[in-house]
């Protein structure tokens, strides 16, 4: 019979040397014989669907669609009562033990009822004993009306983060079998519920007590800490409630209630000293009163034997021993003497206790630890000595006991008593017959026996326990295991085993969307089992690091696609998007050298559309080949509506110049802004492209701009070289593109003075030169430059200005400088780089 909550646990093996019972389910091949079929269990995490394997590792994947849980409904009062019974520490066999009273606390209990009422969260601080959780008990007894949900009790030891505690607090309240919500599931539901609840052994505080209140704001919380625990932070608004030790008369109450009888004189004056000596906690006159009864005992005080003989085989000597009263330091520090009056399988107890760091196990393994049949019925022995207090399902050696016991020997064969009972629980966490919630129970016992034993017992404790840890939903025990069998395994040489843990870690890091540890356990994990030809293990381990790299991808930046709709009314543009609005233009005259500059014609940066292809096409012919001196109108405008909106990625930044431009760079630089080359008219406009960077964008729009200013220059020269209608001035520069030679003309000389000769009438007219191509002179004419109304930015009497010469192809153009020489009476020939004999005068200037 298994007495863990008082009544028979269904699925455990009896503590007796009976064969286990037959399993339902079916053996699943490579599990160990003695363990007996593997557990597997489904659960829902999250998002993911996991399924805890104890032999190749969990398998986890995403969610079907229509598979997802539904909305978890919250418990009524009578499965809120059943939780909150099996939430309480075990009853033990044997007599029940007789409630203490609770002393001198009614001010308090009221005052923590006042306010609990009013929705206030409140901190009770005491020391170590004082009787908090006797007085927690008290007010929820009280409190069981105050809220909808009525009154949860939680344990805080150990915690020292707030997400452990808000999953229990979401089990408590809602039924939510197999299931684990996310952080924003949790969050969501947790909001929802209104209870009292009762937060025994506080360890943490500051801002992770202010993340517990925020996630919670419709619950009121009564906090029991030490005064050493970390106060919350100034914004709580936390009400503090201060326990103190108990009056003179209040500890002789409690004492003669202990004993059961009234106290002598002596007693009394004792217990007057120790009470000065304790500062009052209740928790020393509880161990006084066993103390107390000890002597009774001992002294046979209770009896009337003054007329029997001792027996022959009775052990008690014919002579009693009067047993004075203890010391004022023996009732100040009473655990070596109560220790040293109890039974032997107590004793034993305590020696495991102090080697589990003061953790006591389930009263069901102590006949096994012990190797004493009778052995379960040592814990309701200590405890009604004083020397053990409940701590949530569980029971812990008492504040300052557990030094004590260390002190006189008991602590010194921690090593053996630590390896004995992760044995022990590596048998039992692995047998199938115990239930995960079991194991569960039996955490922190099982994480001591962890952390004391050898490495070969560790890993095999840690490859039982993870299992059940992860299907009882016991995450933080479940991570605190997979760490500590890691390191076991490394140490150990357990290359296998090594790999399991890493996989596992690597699974419950992708649950709570830590993908940074999941991809570096799972990475290792894969490795390890790489090495060791694991095939089945490592495809679950890829499967799993496929859900991390998808993960990744799905938190992924993605630029948003393109819209052609028009924009809201009153709706702010978008910050990577652009919008051209497309309205008739008039044709206006320009007046000055700056208009008629910024009259050129531009180049949308959008590709054109199927419609308008032909046109697109025209217009970047002529903006790469010439342009006409003057826009003419022959083409009417097709007419724009003014409400046509393209939304549309932006190619270059638009620049608004505010100022009139005043240079030859600004003009063109404001004529030209940039030269794309047109895109096939049948090529569909890809959906949003991720935008270059800012400073690959640059250097291709500073190449551009300066490719158009160069061919924009070359084009207005070579219409300038084709005008003939106005005047040649008397001296300048020629401009051409290649070197040429002239033929000498046959005709007499004339003198510098006189005009030039006409050119005859029936000489074809000159052809307009393509940009790239020399432009020849017309004989008895220099080619000179077509003055310019553009004010010039080389000063007088300066040298020849550069002529740049553009280039057909999209390379940079290279500056070739060319001087012009004119023909002198002697000699006519013009070529580039040459000058004319000595003593023709030279008109280059």
């Amino acid at each position: 019979m298994d007495r863990t909550q008082g009544r028979t646990e269904q699925h455990e093996q009896p503590t007796g040397g009976s064969a286990p019972a037959a399993p339902t389910a079916p053996a699943t091949p490579g599990t160990p014989a003695a363990a007996g079929p593997a557990r597997v269990v489904s659960l829902t995490a999250g998002g993911f669907a996991l399924t805890v394997n104890p032999v190749d590792g969990s398998e986890i994947e995403p969610l079907r669609p229509g598979t997802e849980p539904a909305r978890p409904a919250k418990r009524d009062a009578a499965a809120r009562a059943a939780r909150t019974a099996a939430s309480r520490p075990p009853v033990l066999p044997g007599p029940a033990a007789p409630v203490r009273p609770l002393q001198a606390r009614e001010e308090e209990r009221e005052r923590l009822v006042r306010l609990l009422g009013r929705g206030r969260s409140v901190r009770l601080t005491g020391p170590a004993g004082s009787g908090r959780s006797a007085l927690l008990d008290a007010v929820a007894d009280r409190c069981a009306g105050l809220a909808p949900d009525g009154v949860v009790r939680l344990s805080g030891f150990g915690q020292q983060q707030p997400g452990e505690l808000l999953h229990a607090l979401y089990a408590t309240v809602y039924e939510a079998e197999r299931e684990r919500p996310g952080r924003i599931e949790l969050l969501a539901r947790v909001r929802e519920i209104g209870a009292v609840v009762l937060l025994d052994d506080l360890e943490m505080g500051g801002t992770a007590l202010d993340e517990l209140m925020r996630a919670t704001p419709e619950c009121a919380y009564l906090l029991a800490a030490t005064p050493d625990t970390r106060a919350p932070s100034d914004d709580s608004h936390i009400e503090e409630v201060f326990l103190g030790g108990l009056g003179k008369a209040d500890c002789l109450e409690l004492l003669e209630a202990g004993v059961g009888r009234p106290l002598t004189d002596e007693e009394t004056a004792w217990a007057g000293d120790l009470r000065f000596a304790s500062e009052g906690l209740p928790l020393r006159f509880v161990q006084a009163a066993a103390l107390l009864r000890q002597r009774d005992e001992l002294n046979h005080s209770d009896e009337d034997d003054e007329e029997e003989e001792p027996g022959v085989f009775e052990e008690r000597p014919r002579d009693a021993v009067h047993v004075p009263l203890p010391t004022l330091a023996e009732g100040a520090a009473p655990a070596e003497l109560l220790a040293s009056r109890v039974s032997e399988s107590a004793r034993a107890a305590l020696r495991i206790a102090c080697a589990l760091g003061g953790e006591l196990p389930h009263h069901a393994h102590l006949p096994a630890l012990v190797g004493d049949t009778h052995a379960d019925t040592a814990v309701a022995e200590l405890l009604t000595c004083g020397l053990l207090t409940p701590v949530g399902t569980r029971y812990r050696l008492a504040a300052g006991v557990a030094r004590q016991l260390e002190e006189v020997g008991y602590g010194d064969t921690a090593s053996e008593e630590a390896r004995t009972a992760a044995r022990h629980y590596a048998w039992w966490t692995g047998h199938a017959s115990v239930v995960p919630e079991r194991v569960a129970a039996e955490a922190d016992a099982v994480l001591a026996a962890l952390a004391g034993a050898d490495v070969v017992a560790a890993v095999l404790l840690a490859r039982t326990a993870a299992p059940a840890f992860a299907a009882s939903l016991h995450w933080e025990a479940w991570e605190r295991v997979l760490r500590s069998g890691a390191e076991a395994a490394r140490k150990a040489g357990e290359v296998a085993e090594q790999a399991y843990f890493h996989h596992e870690l690597g699974v419950l890091a992708l649950c709570e969307e830590r993908l940074d540890r999941a991809r570096a356990e799972l990475e290792t994990s894969i490795g390890l089992r790489g090495a060791l030809a694991d095939k089945r293990g490592t495809v679950a381990g890829r499967r799993a690091l496929a859900l991390v790299v998808d993960r990744e991808t799905a938190g992924a930046a993605v630029s948003p696609p393109l819209r052609l709709e028009a924009p809201a009314p009153g709706a702010p543009a978008a910050a990577p998007e652009a919008v051209t609005v497309a309205t008739p233009t008039t044709p206006t005259t320009p007046t000055t050298p700056a208009e008629r500059g910024a009259a050129a014609p531009r180049v949308a940066p959008s590709a054109p559309s199927t419609a308008s292809a032909p046109d697109s096409r025209a217009a970047s012919e002529a903006s790469t080949t010439r342009v006409p001196p003057v826009a003419p109108a022959a083409a009417p405008a097709v007419p724009v509506s003014a409400e046509a909106v393209t939304r549309m990625t932006p190619v270059v930044p638009v620049t608004a110049r505010s100022e009139t431009p005043t240079t030859l760079s600004e003009v063109f630089e404001d004529a030209f802004p940039l030269d794309p080359k047109p895109a096939p008219p049948t090529a569909p406009r890809p959906t949003a492209a991720p935008a270059p960077a800012p400073g690959r964008r640059r250097l291709v729009l500073l190449a551009g701009a300066g490719a158009l200013a160069v061919v924009a220059l070359g084009t207005v020269v070579s219409l300038a070289l084709s005008s003939s209608d106005s005047a040649p001035p008397a001296q300048g520069p020629a401009v051409t593109s290649t070197p040429t030679v002239t033929a000498p003309d046959p005709t007499v000389a004339n003198s510098g003075n006189d005009p030039a000769p006409e050119p005859p009438v029936s000489a074809p007219p000159a052809a307009t030169p393509e940009p790239g191509q020399s432009a020849a002179p017309t004989p008895g004419r220099s080619p000179v430059r077509t003055p310019s109304r553009r004010p010039s930015s080389t000063a007088p009497n300066s040298a020849p200005p550069t002529a740049v010469s553009p280039t057909p192809t999209g390379a940079l153009p290279t500056p070739t400088v060319t001087e012009t020489v004119t023909p002198s009476p002697s000699a006519t020939t013009t070529q580039t780089g040459t000058t004319t004999p000595a003593g023709s005068p030279a008109t280059g200037g």
